[in-house]
C-alpha cells in the first residue's frame, strides 16, 4: 500500500527506491521509534531517516489527491498516512522529552564527543537544547538564585538535573546473534555471568548491558 502512495513516477524517486523501499523506510523510522521510546537515554539522531520520511509524505498526499472520490482506496490511503504521521511525531516528541529532562548531559555529550563519534543531535535539537539550557539558567536566576547568599547565586546543571538511569530493565528482540554479552550482578551476592543472544529470541535485561548493541542495530527494543 505505502509503495503506491511513495511512487510519484519520478526518475529520482526510482533511484532512491533501488537503495531503499517505503516499506523499507517506514520500518527504519518504526525501529527508530520504538528504540527511542523504550531506551532511557538519548540515541543517535535519525535525521536522515526523518527528512526521507517527510519528503516522501508529500509525494503521498499528491497522490491521495489524484485518487477519485469515492474511492474506497482513499480512505485506507488516508490512514495509511495518519500512522506514518503518528509514528513520526510520536519519534520525534520522544527526543524532545529527553532532551529537556536531560539537557546540561546530552549538550555535554555533544561537547565531549570526538570528530569519528556521530552527533546524538540534529542542527535544531542542538539548537534547542541550547536555548532551553539558558532559559533555563535564566529563569532560575531570576526566580530564585538572585534572592540566595552570594555563594548560593550558582548551581552547576550537571549536578543539579539527573542522569539517565541506564540500569534500567528494558525488554528487546535480537536481531542478530550476539556472542559471549557479559551481564552484571543484579546483587552483591551473584557473580557476572556471560550469555549468548539466540536471533529472534525476546530478553528483559539492564539497558547498560545491551546498549551498543542497541546502537548496532543488533537489537531492538519492545
Amino acid at each position: 500500500m505505502s509503495d503506491t502512495l511513495f511512487d510519484d513516477g519520478s526518475e529520482q524517486d526510482d533511484i532512491q527506491e533501488d537503495v531503499m523501499t517505503p516499506a523499507e523506510l517506514i520500518a527504519k523510522l518504526e525501529e527508530a521509534w520504538l528504540n527511542e521510546k523504550f531506551s532511557p537515554e538519548l540515541l543517535e539522531s535519525r535525521s536522515e531517516v526523518v527528512e526521507c520520511v517527510m519528503e516522501q509524505l508529500t509525494h503521498m498526499e499528491a497522490n491521495l489527491q489524484r485518487v477519485k472520490k469515492g474511492d474506497a482506496k482513499a480512505s485506507v490511503h488516508r490512514m495509511e498516512i495518519d500512522r506514518i504521521r503518528f509514528v513520526l511525531s510520536s519519534y520525534l516528541r520522544s527526543r524532545l522529552q529527553k532532551i529537556e529532562k536531560f539537557f546540561p548531559h546530552v549538550l555535554e555529550r555533544e561537547k565531549s564527543r570526538g570528530d569519528s563519534y556521530p552527533s546524538l543531535l540534529s542542527p535544531e535539537e542542538f539548537a534547542f537544547a541550547k536555548e532551553y539550557h539558558a532559559n533555563t539558567e535564566s529563569y532560575l536566576k531570576a526566580v530564585a538564585l538572585k534572592r540566595m547568599p552570594p555563594n548560593l547565586q550558582t548551581v552547576d546543571m550537571l549536578k543539579a538535573v539527573p542522569e539517565p538511569c541506564l540500569d534500567s530493565f528494558v525488554f528487546l528482540r535480537v536481531k542478530e546473534r550476539q556472542e559471549n554479552i557479559l551481564v552484571e550482578p543484579e546483587t552483591d551476592d551473584q557473580r557476572e555471568y556471560v550469555v549468548d543472544l539466540e536471533e529472534g529470541s525476546q530478553h528483559l535485561m539492564r539497558y547498560r548491558t545491551i546498549a551498543p548493541l542497541v546502537s548496532s542495530g543488533a537489537v531492538q527494543l519492545i
